[in-house]
């Protein structure tokens, strides 16, 4: 039986196939934005649990929501706009929904480039971003990546100070535009993903000059052509 709580509610099956997206009438991309990183914010994860909440609206649909990003973990300098990862049943019942989703404040932009999303963003009166909203199917193989890298950074100080580092020389090239600013640091986030994902599913990380022993069989490929939006 599933837990009572978005954050905690537990799924036995996930369905089957990828739903395409069929609700692209309307939309339009999200502009880039001004890219302001802020010192961590303990009220981050306060903020995550307040969107969480107004997404209790959306059940039977939503099964889980995980907070996703820089904002989720702790000491990381961030553009202070909150990520979260709700999981569906399905990706065509989230369509038929969209609606709803709109009536809640946010915002729907379809795919936007990565197959199996759905994308939302919410704003403030003044038109300033609060949250972005990544749906995708509970059995996705997006899922995974993005709570990988969020764990492995909350996990390894060092990694977390160098993607900072990163952030900060991203932000110094493109301090205006938030498109151009996530290309730049798209290559570090790829490969930190690829580390990530191989801890997190216990396999050792190996240096280009380490080899896996012959008794263990070869980790699987991995597919990094969207980095998650740390």
């Amino acid at each position: 039986m599933a837990k009572k709580g978005l954050c905690g509610i537990e799924v036995e099956n996930s369905p089957p196939g990828m739903t395409p997206d069929t609700s692209r009438k309307n939309m339009k991309p999200p502009s880039p934005i001004q890219v302001l990183l802020a010192e961590y914010d303990p009220a981050w994860s306060n903020l995550a649990a307040k969107f969480t909440e107004r997404l209790e609206a959306l059940r039977p649909i939503i099964v889980m929501v995980h907070h996703i990003g820089s904002t989720a973990v702790p000491g990381l300098a961030a553009k202070p706009i909150i990520d979260l990862m709700p999981l569906v049943t399905d990706l065509a019942d989230l369509d038929s929904v969209r609606h709803r989703v709109e009536a809640l404040g946010f915002d729907w932009h379809g795919e936007l480039g990565i197959s199996g999303r759905r994308y939302c963003t919410l704003a403030d009166g003044a038109g300033s971003r609060l949250a972005q909203l990544h749906f995708f199917q509970v059995n996705s193989e997006h899922v995974d990546r993005h709570v990988a890298l969020r764990d492995y950074l909350r996990a390894h100080p060092a990694a977390a100070n160098e993607y900072e580092q990163e952030k900060r020389r991203a932000q110094r090239l493109y301090p205006n535009d938030s498109h151009l600013y996530a290309s730049e640091k798209a290559a570090w986030i790829q490969e930190t993903e690829a580390k990530a994902l191989l801890w997190f599913s216990g396999w050792p990380i190996v240096s280009d000059i380490q080899k896996i022993p012959n008794d263990q069989p070869s980790p699987p490929t991995i597919d990094f052509t969207s980095p998650a939006p740390v």
